[in-house]
């Protein structure tokens, strides 16, 4: 199953942009995923353990996904259209996007045992707490497509932290930098409902990028953009069991880290 590599790689490409995107830099960047898993540094992961790893992954993100969507009794459009987006930027062929339909629809049905599902993953996934955050943010990611989570979404993102044991600390941080994210790629740092100007807006998205707000000090943000550069090295992700194409995701990613902390640092000369 050499596209499950693709599609992971594609995942990690899902946090790069958009008004969502770059909360898994900017996770990591606050040192949310000290809190997630014990261990997390261990030794690589062989070529048979990255193969489980990534074919878990897929099978129950959009599972859970699908189960998420389903909580509150119905699957909105919008909520159909965030799970599209995914597979999208998975950049899955018409066989992949079968079978992530597939895993969805499993997801959506009565007899689905979420407990079982996140107890497999979180096996697998022993020591690869960047895989475990990834998973998290997506879900945390379709509960708010369709706007603030239902209390029955609410409790299936409950069940889906404790099982995978997530701390609720790093629960609520993760959350709240999601929330972030999406006020400062609104541009609206006070409130939500309004556009940046053109002349803000690129600015806007570099502080979202770093995971810090305009208020920020030189220093708050130089050590953000040192601690991405740092998570997001290839090497690092290498021996997390990431395949090549999460890998060239990677690279992508510490070169958006880069022209955000240079966007910053020059408007903030200009001044």
């Amino acid at each position: 199953m050499r596209w499950v590599g693709t599609a992971v790689g594609g995942a990690v490409g899902l946090v790069v942009g958009g008004p969502v995107g770059a909360v898994l830099g900017a996770a990591l960047g606050q040192g949310v995923d000290r809190g997630l898993i014990a261990g997390a540094r261990r030794a690589a992961v062989t070529g048979p353990q990255r193969a489980r790893i990534q074919s878990r992954f897929f099978e129950t993100t959009f599972a859970v996904m699908g189960h998420l969507a389903k909580a509150d009794g119905r699957v909105s459009e919008s909520e159909i259209a965030f799970a599209r987006s995914v597979m999208d930027r998975m950049s899955l062929t018409q066989v992949q996007r079968r079978e992530a339909i597939e895993q969805f629809n499993r997801g959506k049905s009565a007899d689905f045992d979420l407990n079982a599902g996140l107890e497999a993953l979180r096996q697998v996934c022993r020591g690869q707490g960047a895989l475990i955050h990834l998973f998290l943010e997506v879900q945390l990611l379709t509960a708010y497509a369709d706007g603030s989570p239902t209390r029955a979404q609410r409790r299936v993102l409950e069940a889906i932290r404790a099982g995978l044991h997530v701390s609720a600390f790093a629960y609520r941080n993760l959350e709240n930098l999601l929330l972030l994210q999406q006020r400062l790629h609104a541009g609206a740092p006070g409130g939500a409902g309004r556009r940046p100007s053109p002349r803000h807006a690129p600015l806007a998205g570099a502080y979202a990028t770093l995971g810090v707000g305009p208020k920020a000090s030189d220093a708050e943000i130089k050590k953000a953009y040192r601690r991405l550069m740092s998570q997001h090295h290839p090497d690092k992700l290498m021996s997390r069991g990431l395949p090549e194409e999460a890998l060239r995701m990677a690279s992508l990613k510490t070169q958006e880290i880069r022209r955000a902390y240079e966007t910053i640092t020059q408007a903030r000369a200009a001044c």
